[in-house]
């Protein structure tokens, strides 16, 4: 029943983004909590069905509690992204400045990239490979969320010079700092991995469903549907960073339909 639900909160996570360029104003702003939310819960329960409330509790503590953490750190002191200003009370209610929303942003985004690598990552260096995918991909997924999210004014940042051709107005201190905090996360929630004796009975079909869609639908939604020049430049960053997992992940699962064994990520002892 909890790995259903998962399925549901992601086919209606889904339906929000397809929404999201379609609306305006105070109207898209709920849509984007929307869509964080749903996102969000969808990761969760299904991180409780496949690996157990322990696992997912350290996993909440891992990603929102460490991305709030540096957000804060980082609206208030300029470290570890860069200096930056979150707009007032367009997103919900806001600690130390940093709405509430974002650090379930950060579980989403980093629970749907663990699995992947999981699924990804083999051999005897299984371990720092996947970290060093999660982090490749966490910051893959930030080259298409900050440059949408600052073409709608949920945030801005003050030196506008400094970033990749195309996004100039993003530092790329930004990025660094996204690597930093991805491969803490990584770190951590590798740890909890290998604590971890609950058996995946359901595979990760639905996280792995929502990555491609991620990465896919984000690269056609910047091209094509949302109106900010900028995003056709981060359409391509997005695109290929994110593609460094999505290329082979779509090689495994032709694979995996042509030999028909399931694409699933080994187990946490393995």
């Amino acid at each position: 029943m909890t790995a259903r639900l998962s399925a549901l909160l992601a086919a209606a996570a889904v339906g929000a983004q397809i929404l999201y360029p379609l609306v305006h104003g105070g109207t898209r702003d709920a849509v984007t909590i929307s869509v964080v939310v749903l996102l969000a819960t969808a990761c969760i329960t299904h991180a409780a069905a496949t690996r157990g409330p322990r696992w997912t509790a350290g996993l909440i503590l891992a990603t929102a509690g460490l991305g709030l953490a540096s957000e804060v750190l980082g609206t208030a002191t300029g470290y570890p992204y860069g200096c930056y200003d979150y707009a007032s009370g367009r997103i919900g209610p806001a600690l130390a400045s940093v709405p509430l929303v974002v650090p379930l942003a950060w579980t989403a985004g980093f629970y749907l990239v663990w699995c992947v690598a999981s699924a990804l990552a083999r051999g005897r260096f299984r371990r720092p490979i996947r970290i060093l995918l999660v982090a490749v991909g966490v910051v893959g997924w930030d080259l298409y969320l900050d440059p949408q999210m600052v073409a709608d004014g949920q945030w801005t940042w003050c030196v506008t010079d400094s970033g990749l051709p195309g996004l100039e107005h993003i530092p790329l201190t930004n990025y660094a700092g996204w690597l930093l905090i991805a491969v803490l996360m990584a770190v951590v929630v590798d740890r909890l991995e290998l604590q971890s004796d609950t058996p995946n009975r359901y595979g990760d079909s639905v996280p792995i469903a929502l990555f491609l869609w991620t990465w896919l639908g984000s690269a056609l939604a910047h091209s094509v549907f949302l109106d900010a020049p900028e995003l056709r430049y981060s359409a391509i960053y997005g695109l290929i960073a994110m593609g460094i997992l999505g290329v082979p992940l779509l090689v495994s699962l032709l694979r995996q339909r042509t030999y028909r064994r399931p694409l699933h990520a080994a187990h946490p002892r393995s």
